[in-house]
């Protein structure tokens, strides 16, 4: 049967903000801007949307570990780079929205996380591996919604809750706290905390562990452990960003006054 998938020998080549390796099965995905830390794009926006979409329909890749460059995995955004004023970029916006962190969920392999340092843009994104490793200098912040007065929209309402649970993830989420690592390991949110120098060897340690484990049984624990968070995405991740999008359009208008 002719496969319509596109190769990893295309896609790996195909986006500027993000670095793709595979070795033995094991695919590292790295964020960065011109090789440095990412900073966060509408262009960075979009391009995970579509490179999770491909890792996904790719079944040559047995685990993903996903990571950063340089000091920090995300703690920059460039507001300029979106278009944020009209119903109408707003709904270009809830489509790439949705497609972000859906496809990420779509990945049928098992996800590690190997967090290098603070993740202030998307924190979501990274704890929402099967397994999160985070590095001494590691943090994590929602800092561009409630803090910025708008709604955590962006699939932050659904995954906080539900990584920290109801009350400590409303908390992180309306104070705008700063989980440091060693708090995030205590909370749940991590599962190891390591210097830098020890982070990516033991990403890649328990990567090629599992991807040693047969195809089914790697692809359908996946399915199986991201089940939950699949149904309660499915639900609440649209009406998140419809309201963030009103609280954002209403933000602007005051700040015209």
């Amino acid at each position: 049967m002719k496969q319509l998938a596109t190769p990893f020998t295309e896609y790996s080549e195909k986006y500027e903000n993000i670095r793709l390796e595979r070795d033995g099965g094991v695919l590292q995905v790295t964020v960065h801007t011109e090789g440095k830390s990412l900073v966060w794009t509408s262009t960075a926006h979009d391009e995970l949307a579509y490179c999770f979409h491909d890792i996904a329909c790719d079944r040559e890749n047995k685990v993903v570990i996903l990571t950063g460059t340089g000091s920090s995995f995300c703690s920059e955004i460039d507001f300029t780079s979106f278009n944020l004023g009209t119903p109408h970029d707003w709904d270009a916006i809830i489509f790439e929205g949705q497609r972000l962190l859906n496809n990420l969920l779509s990945i049928e392999v098992p996800v590690i996380a190997a967090v290098n340092g603070p993740v202030t843009n998307h924190p979501e994104i990274p704890v929402m591996s099967d397994i999160v490793l985070a590095a001494e200098s590691a943090s994590f912040q929602d800092g561009p919604h409630f803090p910025s007065g708008i709604v955590p929209g962006d699939g932050a309402h659904v995954v906080w809750p539900h990584v920290l649970g109801s009350n400590r993830g409303r908390y992180f989420l309306l104070t705008g706290q700063e989980l440091d690592a060693r708090t995030a390991l205590d909370y749940g949110a991590v599962n190891e905390v390591l210097t830098e120098q020890e982070l990516l060897p033991r990403a890649w340690e328990l990567a090629r562990g599992i991807a040693e484990k047969p195809l089914l049984a790697r692809r359908y624990a996946r399915k199986v452990l991201t089940r939950q968070l699949r149904r309660v995405m499915e639900a609440d991740l649209g009406f998140g960003l419809a309201h963030e999008a009103l609280a954002a359009i209403d933000l602007g208008m005051e700040s015209e006054q």
